[in-house]
């Protein structure tokens, strides 16, 4: 399990982009299970609907990153410094089952599938409660930043 606390220390977003509460469960090298509380106090709401609130597809897609990078950095006992960033280098099979609204709870559940030279593959699906809300394979590279 992680704290809002622990995850603040391993992955550099901050708000209004930080879109991990909480690690449920992890298992190195396998599976993590995140979770993200949405809120109506959430920035995106305003304009995206203002007649009725959806969180945007894209940024559940970046919160399944945000939890395969700390099943990456867990699994490879890398600690993310101010030289080295992870992206976003793939996406898969991106499906959307489900809207996500305010005052639902969601759940990342990510697996690793596979990690060769700092790319990491990943399968992984939002779900609120027992209902898929969307999946899709991400593909993402850990790099040194150049100066």
């Amino acid at each position: 399990m992680m704290d809002i606390h622990e995850i603040l220390k391993r992955l550099p977003h901050r708000y209004p982009l930080l879109l991990v509460d909480r690690v449920l469960e992890i298992e190195k090298g396998k599976r993590i299970l995140a979770l993200k509380n949405v809120s109506i106090n959430e920035p995106y709401f305003v304009g995206h609907f203002p007649h009725r609130p959806v969180m945007p597809g894209v940024l559940m897609l970046e919160a399944m990153a945000q939890a395969a990078t700390l099943l990456a950095l867990a699994s490879t006992d890398i600690v993310l410094d101010d030289t080295t960033v992870v992206y976003f280098a793939g996406i898969d099979n991106a499906r959307f089952k489900r809207p996500v609204e305010p005052g639902d709870q969601i759940l990342l559940d990510v697996t690793l599938d596979r990690a060769k030279a700092g790319i990491f593959k990943f399968s992984g699906k939002v779900m609120v409660g027992e209902q898929l809300a969307a999946e899709a394979q991400l593909i993402c590279t850990m790099r040194k930043i150049a100066d």
